[in-house]
């Protein structure tokens, strides 16, 4: 029986984040780095992720590797991946972490916070190619050659608003942390992708049951970002634990998933939401 340090040891693994630049993404580099994981930072921004990988170099004793990726291209997610490969011999965890976002100064904040009567049909098919399409290319580059080594671990990133609906209620008189001259929402282009990379995630786990390729979902609840007062208020009020979550409180579940300790778990989804969806 392995003890509890070598359940969670991921040393000898490589492991890749997309999406690593961003307010979780980082997190989850730093902890599986922690781990003893060799570290992938991938994202779209080159100068983001070569800043992130220098920093996780100089901070944790592992190997990390940059690179630049957009994960709705099918020719840039093989060449990542043949990348990985190329570099460290194998892909043994993989975090699809990459979603549309949208901040301050962007060109799309406008369209992407448009209420659903007035939502543009081509930002919601720009929300499914980067959040939905990345993660089914991701997954079907990284997993190919998880099949060939017989072993792996894939974690997709949905949502509380991928199992419940947004409640409007707490959008009431809020404005954007992004441009405070708008009224903030979460888009129903969120909830689609979010609720469908759930499903895909079943999906996956079944068919790679026998390869010893485990798939799980990580469901995190709102974390705090710079919001606004009113916001985090209702939000809150609106939650069992009665705060927003800290951008590091996700690191045990991301660990855990990653790691031998959810050796008997596929399929599953790890809500860590306080309490969000309790009621």
């Amino acid at each position: 029986m392995p003890s509890i340090a070598e359940l969670f040891d991921l040393s000898g693994r490589t492991a890749i984040i997309t999406g690593a630049c961003g307010l979780l993404g980082r997190e989850h580099c730093d902890v599986l780095a922690q781990a003893g994981a060799d570290i992938v930072v991938a994202d779209l921004k080159p100068e983001a992720t070569r800043k992130v990988a220098e920093d996780l170099a100089r901070s944790r004793n592992v190997n990390v590797l940059p690179l630049e990726v957009d994960v709705s291209q099918k020719e840039s997610v093989q060449q990542m991946v043949d990348r990985v490969i190329n570099e460290f011999g194998r892909v043994d965890i993989l975090v699809n972490n990459a979603a549309l976002t949208v901040k301050a100064g962007s060109e799309q904040l406008k369209d992407y916070f448009a209420p659903f009567e007035d939502y543009a049909v081509e930002m919601w098919e720009s929300a499914l190619r980067v959040t939905l399409t990345g993660t089914f290319l991701c997954s079907q580059a990284a997993g190919s050659q998880m099949v060939k080594q017989n072993r792996g671990v894939i974690i997709n990133l949905c949502s509380i608003y991928g199992l419940v609906a947004p409640d409007q209620r707490v959008y009431v008189n809020v404005r954007s942390p992004y441009d405070r001259s708008m009224a903030f929402n979460t888009p129903a282009s969120y909830s689609a992708t979010k609720g469908s990379i759930l499903a895909l995630t079943r999906y996956l786990a079944a068919y790679w049951a026998g390869r010893n390729i485990r798939v799980n979902a990580l469901t995190p609840g709102g974390v705090f970002d710079g919001h606004d007062e009113e916001f985090v208020k209702n939000y809150a009020y609106r939650t069992p634990l009665g705060r927003m979550a800290d951008r590091g409180e996700f690191r045990g579940a991301i660990l855990f998933l990653a790691s031998d300790a959810s050796s008997y778990m596929t399929g599953a989804n790890l809500v860590v939401d306080g309490g969000w969806t309790a009621w």
